[in-house]
């Protein structure tokens, strides 16, 4: 099919009616649509509710074990006696 007769076709089907949807099609995408959304709801609030523990252990980990303190030095005696 050369291009302009490929173009006169497809003209030809966007100014034709468009076809009848199905009653009952309406009803399944609805259904569909409020499915996927109460899905991705429910991912997001699992994804906030895991970073919030995520968060809450560490700072529980970081406040017992204190990794900004420096560990004493158990290599040296200390300098008694001077």
């Amino acid at each position: 099919m050369r291009p302009p007769d490929r173009e006169a076709t497809v003209r030809h089907m966007l100014e034709q009616a468009p076809p009848p949807v199905p009653p009952e099609l309406y009803a399944e995408a609805v259904r569909r649509g409020g499915r996927m959304l109460r899905r991705r709801t429910l991912a997001r609030r699992l994804m906030w509710l895991l970073m919030l523990a995520a968060s809450v252990a560490f700072v529980v980990w970081a406040l017992t074990a204190r990794p900004w303190v420096e560990p004493p030095s158990d290599t040296t005696p200390p300098l008694t006696g001077w």
